[in-house]
């Protein structure tokens, strides 16, 4: 089949229902060839069509709190002081870049999420 840039929903659906029929050829294979250039044109178009909702920094680090049972105590290795964190998560304080780095590596998540302001 020749594929082309996929432009309308009808040709994406098309693309992904075809992409998950070869999903499991062989390596080194016309099929594994096409596989390879759908999931390309496939994530090409969602990422021109499907736009991801902005996360709150915040309502993260919370979510991420109560997951873990944590409390504001437990991030100030991270953070800074009492007052440092209590500033942060009250929404008083901006997230400066270090501390994004240190919450990335703490909760295992992108650092991108830390430095968006909602």
């Amino acid at each position: 089949m020749n594929w082309k840039v996929l432009k309308t929903e009808t040709e994406y659906k098309k693309a992904v229902k075809h992409a998950m029929a070869i999903f499991h050829a062989e390596p080194n294979t016309p099929e594994d060839d096409e596989l390879g250039l759908l999931l390309l044109l496939i994530k090409d178009y969602e990422e021109r069509t499907i736009q991801m909702p902005e996360l709150d920094p915040l309502e993260v680090i919370k979510l991420k709190m109560e997951e873990r049972g944590l409390k504001n105590k437990d991030l100030e290795p991270i953070i800074g002081s009492k007052g440092h964190v209590s500033s942060i998560l009250s929404g008083r304080r901006e997230i400066t870049l270090k501390m994004a780095q240190r919450l990335k590596d703490y909760f295992h998540l992108p650092a991108e999420i830390f430095l968006h302001t909602a």
